[in-house]
């Protein structure tokens, strides 16, 4: 570890910019809370291997990149990254454990605190970014300033704001704003619904509309990657109050979650799914001067229990008028979050109802699983990219048949459909560590939706031979 420190502080030509993946901060009570001890060790262990990834979100950068992460990252993937961008100038350091709170395993590893002290060389200054604002994180900063170095936080707020990271990223707090805001932003709207506490007032409350409706949507207060979200629709639950209600105390009462936080129960809207999928998605960055940028629109890409699997991005994905409804509204809670205190990323996820309206769903007040795929966009096509390509990802595409995949191996199959510098098409792998649960992740750009459906079959023909 000194070694690399001493690299760092001699070779450097830019600034270093230290980031830290500490995906798992971000919902840290909400895993505590997972009943299932294998679970909740298997979505710590699933949050780490992301990292790799998210490497994506500095590709053209023009700093020196300081990466920590909780799980290595091989030196082939580091090859292949710099493939594609051979400009970016990044270093990869790996936590000695992970324990699920990365900015505290930091803490306690003297070499990796000495590889930051170092990184800030003579000046003493670095300047430090990370997935999420977590309160660790900001514990890891402030003990690095009590160490004399002058620490600049551009994507997250000053300790005193801090509350807007899980106020506004939780379900109770967007919808408590969108109350707020109804006078003043019309478009601000959300399903109808109710929070409340307790798992027996939940499953009566769940169970009436229910029975009425024939659907209800139940949430946690913040949940991770689909848990926590539970969406009924008509068939899937009895009809008669009852049976229902007992159904639904039943499935509450599985996870501790749903004990611990308040509980949003809401009406489950029908989606157009020719509007970006039937979730049109927003993204914006508050700058440290309170600056606010529009970034991207999106669809994002969910399954049917909610669950996120990626993002898709091109002009033509949603009417004109949608994009320009969820880009006003996008700003109108931008300028509420600034106002607040909030700095970095955030977004805006939206459920396009068949009634024709839109609807929030939620803001994760974060960098987002479609933020690195913007970058990398960016980076390969510039900040008009929407108008040049089209793309989607995917966070989690399934191969339980290729039990012993590596990734030289995933690199020689995909061979004829990698992407082509030439051509503006093709697949770009973003995670070898994913092949360890028989899975990988990627994103797709070509000229069309067609096309990049085109090269999606021909991906799967690749894996699929024998």
């Amino acid at each position: 570890m000194n070694g690399l420190a001493s690299e760092l502080a001699s070779e450097k030509k830019h600034n270093v910019l230290v980031y830290i993946f500490n995906m798992s901060e971000d919902v840290w009570p909400f895993i505590c809370a997972m009943s299932d001890a294998n679970a909740k060790s298997a979505e710590i262990v699933e949050n780490g291997y992301l990292g790799d990834s998210r490497m994506f979100q500095f590709a053209g950068e023009k700093d020196e990149v300081l990466y920590i992460t909780p799980q290595a990252v091989s030196a082939q993937f580091l090859d292949y990254f710099h493939t594609l961008f051979p400009d970016t100038h990044l270093t990869v350091v790996t936590t000695g454990q992970h324990s699920g709170v990365i900015c505290e395993d930091i803490q306690h590893d003297p070499s990796i605190m000495n590889v930051l002290i170092e990184a800030a060389n003579s000046t003493k200054k670095l300047t430090m970014t990370s997935y999420s604002a977590s309160q660790p994180f900001l514990h890891l900063v402030r003990a690095l300033r009590d160490r004399g170095l002058t620490i600049a936080t551009p994507e997250a707020p000053d300790e005193e704001d801090a509350w807007t990271v899980n106020f506004f990223g939780s379900k109770s707090g967007i919808r408590q704003l969108a109350q707020q805001s109804g006078h003043e932003e019309p478009d601000f709207k959300m399903a109808d619904g109710v929070i409340c506490f307790g798992i027996e007032d939940a499953s009566k409350i769940a169970a009436i509309r229910y029975v009425k409706e024939q659907g209800v949507v139940i949430k946690t207060n913040k949940g991770h990657s689909g848990m926590g979200v539970e969406i009924f629709r008509p068939g899937d639950l009895p009809t008669e109050f009852n049976e229902c209600q007992k159904k639904i105390f039943d499935m509450l009462n599985k996870d501790a979650y749903w004990q611990q936080f308040p509980i949003i129960i809401e009406k489950l809207i029908p989606v157009s799914m020719s509007v970006a999928g039937g979730n049109p998605n927003v993204e914006f960055k508050i700058s440290r001067n309170g600056h606010i940028d529009f970034l991207y629109q999106c669809g994002v890409l969910v399954d049917k229990d909610g669950a996120f699997h990626g993002i898709e991005v091109g002009h033509d994905i949603m009417p004109e008028r949608v994009a320009a409804q969820i880009k006003d509204t996008g700003f109108y809670i931008a300028e509420r979050f600034a106002a607040a205190g909030y700095r970095g990323y955030f977004d805006v996820d939206c459920v396009a109802g068949r009634n024709g309206e839109v609807y929030v769903a939620e803001s994760n007040v974060r960098s987002t699983g479609g933020t690195f795929v913007y970058m990398t966009a960016v980076a390969l096509f510039g900040e008009n990219f929407m108008f040049d390509t089209y793309l989607f990802s995917n966070n989690g595409y399934m191969i339980p048949h290729l039990k012993h995949m590596t990734f030289p191996k995933l690199l020689e199959r995909l061979s004829p459909i990698l992407f082509s510098k030439e051509t503006k098409e093709g697949l770009v792998l973003t995670s070898e560590n994913l092949l360890r649960m028989q899975k990988f992740s990627f994103i797709i750009f070509a000229k069309t939706k067609k096309r990049s459906m085109e090269i999606e079959a021909r991906m799967i023909e690749l894996l699929n031979r024998q």
